[in-house]
Parts: structure tokens; C-alpha cells; sequence
């Protein structure tokens, strides 16, 4: 008699839940095989339009991911699970890891917000928080710095994509600005003729813009010229350093001195 009832048990629920469970299976292999071919197209659409590399894996993943949830979600629908409650409890677990994971969201909706608007890319030399230094992987919660002295420093993407930032390589040229100056009673005509023949002798100032040169203040202890001129961004510190070490060496030669800070003092006798 039990195993009459026991094999009537098992024929109901065979015959109950057997089509659910084989149009679940069948959802889910269907489902995960379409997830796999969206996927692909849209890396090959991604690849197409020569999307950042980085941008490229970010948004692949996040497709098969959300894609695949709604696959699972289907197939347990199927199944008889009810899908508010277990909508519900997904979305109050999702809560509370929001909550504590509140700094790890901000760094992932910064990696997001820094790779849809490209405020900077791998190789281009910024400062950022405080740092300076060639930006070597954008990740999606942290970037990573490297820094002129070949220090790698790894920022945080929320504070970095809402922060103030200075990408010194997204223009193709830069301005480099100098402050030189003579003493009292040097030529300042000369001084003039000697800045103007050593910016045209260095070949990587541009001509447009022009080069300027001007007297910028009447100094304490000399007289200051301040000397701007444009250049390809990539040549900015080869100019900047090499200027500085003409003008020192060719000042001298001229005639022109460089003066350093001086005070005189005066000495009286007070007597008794």
C-alpha cells in the first residue's frame, strides 16, 4: 500500500513539475547560448568603433552579467518561485551590500564616469588629488599613476572623477613660461637682442603663436623679464630646462649679469 502511494506521489509530481523543470533547463542552455551571442556581437560592434580597450572589457562583462541575471530570474519563474518575494529579498540584499560597500560603489560609478567621457587616457600625464605622473591603467575602482620619479601611485575613481584634475597631455601644445633677470644699469636692449636669438635657435619653439618678451616688474635687486613661448607638449620640459641653461651661459658671455638677492647695510657709531 506505501509503495503504491509513494509511486502515485511520484508520477503526480513528475507529471506537475516534470514540464516546468524540462522548460527551465531548456530557458536556461537557450538562454545563457543567446547571452553568449549578444555578448560577442557586442564586442565586435565595440571593436568596430575603436572603443578605449579598457571601456571595451568594462562594458562586455556588465552586458553578460545583467543578461544572464535576467536568464536565472526567467528559469526560476518557470519553476514556480515567486519572483516578488525573490525580487524583494534581492533587492533588500543588494541594499545592504550597498551600504556597506557605499565607497566601492562611488569608485565603480567614477571608473564608469572616466571611461564614458575620457577626461584622461592611459599614457597621458595629469595631476590629480595631490599626484602627478603618467596615468598607466585605468581600472574599474582605482587608476593608477606613474610617477616621474617611477613611483606607482593608485587613486581611488570616485574622489578622481568628481575632483579637480590636470591633464597636461590633452592639448597638442603648451605654453612655457620663464622669468629672467639682469641688474640695475645692464643693457636691457641687449638683454632683449640675447632672449630673442636664443628662442630662434632652438627649433622646437613654434612661430604661431609668436614667442613673447616683455619687462614684467622693476625687481628689488634686478630688473625681470618675463619670456613666454608655444611648443608640442612632448617637447615642454626639453625647452623649459634647455632655455634656462642658455640664458645662464650666454648672459654671462654678454655681459649681462644675473643678480642675486642683496642688501646693504649701514653702520653708524653712536657716540657717548
Amino acid at each position: 500500500m506505501i509503495e503504491d502511494l509513494n509511486a502515485e506521489t511520484a508520477t503526480e509530481i513528475v507529471t506537475e513539475y516534470g514540464p516546468n523543470i524540462l522548460f527551465a533547463i531548456l530557458t536556461l542552455v537557450v538562454g545563457l547560448w543567446i547571452v553568449k551571442f549578444i555578448v560577442a556581437a557586442v564586442k565586435k560592434g565595440l571593436d568596430k568603433s575603436e572603443t578605449d580597450a579598457t571601456l571595451k572589457s568594462f562594458l562586455g562583462s556588465l552586458v553578460s552579467v545583467l543578461l544572464k541575471i535576467m536568464v536565472y530570474i526567467t528559469a526560476l519563474g518557470m519553476l514556480g518561485v515567486e519572483m516578488t518575494s525573490f525580487i524583494a529579498i534581492l533587492g533588500a540584499a543588494g541594499l545592504a551590500v550597498g551600504l556597506a560597500l557605499s565607497g566601492t560603489l562611488q569608485n565603480f560609478a567614477g571608473g564608469v564616469m572616466i571611461l564614458l567621457f575620457k577626461p584622461f587616457k592611459a599614457g597621458q600625464f595629469i595631476e590629480a588629488q595631490g599626484h602627478m605622473g603618467t596615468v598607466k591603467e585605468i581600472q574599474i575602482f582605482t587608476t593608477y599613476l606613474n610617477t616621474p620619479d617611477n613611483k606607482i601611485v593608485i587613486i581611488p575613481n570616485g574622489p578622481l572623477a568628481t575632483g579637480s584634475l590636470t591633464n597636461f597631455s590633452m592639448m597638442p601644445t603648451r605654453r612655457v613660461d620663464w622669468t629672467f633677470g639682469i641688474a640695475y644699469g645692464d643693457d636691457v636692449d641687449k638683454a632683449y637682442e640675447v632672449l630673442n636669438r636664443l628662442i630662434a635657435a632652438d627649433e622646437r619653439i613654434l612661430k604661431d603663436p609668436a614667442p613673447f618678451i616683455a619687462v614684467k616688474e622693476l625687481g628689488d635687486s634686478s630688473v625681470d623679464f618675463t619670456v613666454r613661448a608655444w611648443v608640442n607638449s612632448p617637447d615642454f620640459w626639453g625647452v623649459f630646462f634647455r632655455m634656462n641653461e642658455e640664458v645662464y651661459k650666454t648672459f654671462d658671455k654678454e655681459g649681462l649679469s644675473i643678480p642675486f638677492p642683496q642688501r646693504d647695510v649701514h653702520l653708524h657709531q653712536v657716540k657717548d
